[in-house]
C-alpha cells in the first residue's frame, strides 16, 4: 500500500495552500473521478477545478468517496468571466457549491478579470461571497500587475484580502514582475501549466540535471517552482504514475546554479495559454 505524501502548505492572507495540487482542467467524466480519487489517495490535499471545467460534479463526488475529511482537503473552483457582475458571481458560487456537494469551497476566484464587467462590482461581489460563508478564501486568476494592484486595493475597502492570484507559469514564461507583485501582498502564486504541457522533457538544460539528480524533467521543473518563495503549483494529470512523480518532490533540491539555468530558459514568446479574454500581460 502506498504511502501518501505529505505536502506543505503555503500561508496566504490566512489561506493554507498545500504547495501541489491537482489540476483538472481538461478530466471529464469517469477520468476525472478517477483522476481526482487517486491523487488524494497518494497524497494530494488541494484539488482545483472550475465552472468552465464543466467537472465540478465528479470532483464533488472524488472528494466524497475519498474518505479524506473535509477539513483535510483544500477545494478551489473558478467562477466564469461572463459571470463575476453583482448578483451573477454569488449565484455561480452557490451553483459551484451543489454540483461539488459542499457547504464552502476553500478558495473561489475571478477566473479571467472581464473589461466588460467593472471590477470594482466583481470584487464587491466575491467579497460578499466570503462574508456569507461560500468560500473561506478569495483571489484571482490571470491578473497581471496592474490589476492586481487594483483588486487588492477594492477587496481592502471591504475589508477582505485576496490569497491568491493563479496565473501560467513555468520555465519558458518569466513571471519575475507579477510574482514581486504578489510577494509585496502577501499573495500565493499559484502556477498552472508548471511543467509547460509535459514540453521540457525534451529540453537538454533540464534534462541534464534530470539525470544528474535521478528524477524526471518533470519532477526537477516542479522543484523549480516550489523553490521560488510564496508559489504553488497545479500540475494536470490523469495517470496514477504522473501523479505519484509529480507529488515526489519533497526530497531533493535543486542548486542556486539549476535555478538560474533553468530560470534562464525563459523566452519572449513563452506563453502558451492565450484566450480572446487574456488580459494585457506584463
Amino acid at each position: 500500500m502506498t504511502t501518501p505524501t505529505a505536502v506543505p502548505m503555503l500561508s496566504g492572507n490566512g489561506a493554507n495552500i498545500p504547495a501541489v495540487g491537482l489540476g483538472t482542467s481538461g478530466l471529464r467524466g469517469p477520468d476525472c473521478q478517477r483522476a481526482v480519487e487517486t491523487a488524494l489517495a497518494v497524497g494530494y490535499r488541494h484539488v482545483d477545478t472550475a465552472v468552465m471545467y464543466g467537472n465540478e460534479v465528479e470532483v464533488g463526488q472524488a472528494l466524497k468517496a475519498s474518505g479524506v475529511k473535509r477539513k483535510d482537503a483544500f477545494v478551489t473552483t473558478k467562477v466564469l468571466p461572463g459571470d463575476i457582475g453583482p448578483g451573477d458571481l454569488q449565484k455561480s458560487a452557490r451553483g459551484s457549491l451543489q454540483r461539488l456537494g459542499l457547504d464552502q469551497v476553500d478558495l473561489l476566484l475571478i477566473h479571467w478579470p472581464n473589461t466588460a464587467i467593472p471590477l470594482a462590482g466583481s470584487i464587491a461581489a466575491l467579497c460578499e461571497t466570503k462574508m456569507q460563508g461560500l468560500a473561506r478564501h478569495i483571489g484571482v486568476a490571470n491578473f497581471p500587475t496592474a490589476l492586481l494592484a487594483q483588486a487588492v486595493e477594492l477587496a481592502a475597502s471591504h475589508g477582505e484580502k485576496l490569497s491568491a492570484n493563479q496565473c501560467e507559469y513555468h520555465p519558458r514564461l518569466d513571471q519575475t514582475k507579477l510574482l514581486a507583485a504578489c510577494r509585496a501582498q502577501g499573495i500565493i502564486f499559484v502556477s498552472y501549466c508548471p511543467v509547460g504541457k509535459g514540453g521540457y522533457h525534451g529540453d537538454p538544460v533540464v534534462s541534464a540535471i534530470a539525470r544528474r539528480i535521478n528524477k524526471s524533467p518533470a519532477q526537477v521543473v516542479l522543484r523549480w517552482h516550489l523553490q521560488q518563495t510564496g508559489v504553488a503549483a497545479i500540475p494536470r494529470s490523469g495517470q496514477r504514475a504522473h501523479l505519484m512523480e509529480n507529488i515526489d518532490v519533497f526530497d531533493f533540491a535543486l542548486t542556486e546554479a539549476d535555478m538560474k539555468a533553468i530560470s534562464g530558459l525563459a523566452t519572449p514568446g513563452g506563453r502558451l495559454v492565450r484566450p480572446p479574454m487574456a488580459p494585457q500581460w506584463d
